[in-house]
């Protein structure tokens, strides 16, 4: 039996909570600053949640409250743009420190390692957001942690597509069967899924609410000592804490 070497994160929703008040509050500054009136609230910003990729999000918001706009000359241009500066609006608040990591992804990181296994991340978000996160909750050396960032549009189709995961594997050149992806959504779940792979989820606001068929757990986090993790659906958790020991036991448990 091959056992657990690597473990693959996604980043937003599973390493911190960015959307509703990271990437939403982005989105609303860039389109303000193109003198547009379009403005997410935070339930909207849920239901476009169903689409993974930001670009692709302003497309599919398009498509529901601005059709006409999605037929003027220029518009793959103008997407391209308002991504941009979103990007640029989501850098400065991580900056900022106003976005933590979610709790227990340190330590969890920190165990992974000191057991050496490897790090990996597989995400729709682009590279630039990760690699600010990563440096303002982890430091300078928060990216290099990891071996692999998978990230936006190095494949061209996105979650719930599996490419940004077999992407991963194969960066890692490692078999879907000795990794483990945590991730937060349906789509992730499908994506990882798709790929081979086992999948843990810890769920957020924005998620909770979803099905996660084919996932081994699904958690509300992964706990500190102060913050006991609650599990959803799947095993019972031994103790408050998600550890190294208890993702081991899932995957052995999940190949019999």
């Amino acid at each position: 039996m091959t056992e657990l070497q690597a473990l693959i994160f996604d980043v937003d929703g599973t390493l911190a909570d960015t959307e509703r008040d990271g990437h939403r509050v982005a989105f609303n500054k860039a389109f303000a600053d193109a003198g547009l009136d379009w403005e997410w609230s935070i339930a909207r910003y849920g239901e476009l949640l169903r689409v993974t990729g930001g670009k692709e999000r302003i497309r599919q918001y398009l498509s529901e409250d601005h059709p006409a706009v999605l037929n003027e000359p220029g518009i793959d241009a103008r997407i391209r743009e308002l991504h941009a500066a979103k990007t640029r609006h989501y850098v400065a608040l991580l900056e900022t420190g106003a976005i933590p990591l979610r709790p227990g992804v340190r330590r969890l990181l920190d165990e992974a390692e000191a057991e050496g296994l490897r790090l990996a991340i597989a995400t729709t978000t682009t590279p630039e957001n990760v690699t600010a996160l990563l440096e303002a909750t982890l430091g300078s050396e928060g990216p290099y942690r990891f071996e692999v960032i998978s990230a936006g549009d190095v494949v061209p189709a996105k979650k719930p597509a599996p490419d940004i995961f077999t992407h991963a594997l194969e960066a890692m050149n490692l078999p879907a069967e000795a990794c483990l992806a945590l991730e937060d959504s349906d789509n992730g779940v499908r994506s990882a899924r798709g790929a081979g792979l086992e999948v843990v989820v810890t769920t957020n606001d924005y998620t909770r609410e979803q099905v996660f068929d084919g996932a081994l757990a699904v958690l509300d986090g992964f706990g500190e000592a102060d913050q006991p993790a609650t599990v959803l659906a799947g095993p019972a958790l031994e103790g408050s804490v998600v550890d190294i020991a208890t993702l081991r036991a899932w995957v052995s448990g999940a190949k019999g």
